[in-house]
């Protein structure tokens, strides 16, 4: 899905739980995340842990220099 919306020029990130799955789909831009499957933002009620994973997200989409394929592991703060 991600691909066919680049083709079409809008730009996308998706949040990967399974590193394996992303580096097999290849999606253009991928923020791995070290979470249990089902909390792709993290804790349930941690509002302040899934703000800094969206927002890590939303920066992959700013950095020019960053070439698809992409995966980056998202950095706990």
């Amino acid at each position: 899905m991600a691909a066919e919306l680049e083709r079409r020029g809008i730009a996308t990130v998706v949040i990967n739980l399974l590193r394996v799955v992303a580096e097999r789909v290849r999606p253009p831009r991928a923020l791995f995340v070290p979470f249990p499957h089902g909390y792709p933002l993290g804790r349930p009620n941690d509002p302040r842990q899934q703000h800094t994973v969206i927002e890590a997200a939303l920066r992959l989409l700013e950095d020019e220099a960053l070439a698809p394929p992409a995966l980056v592991d998202y950095a706990r703060s």
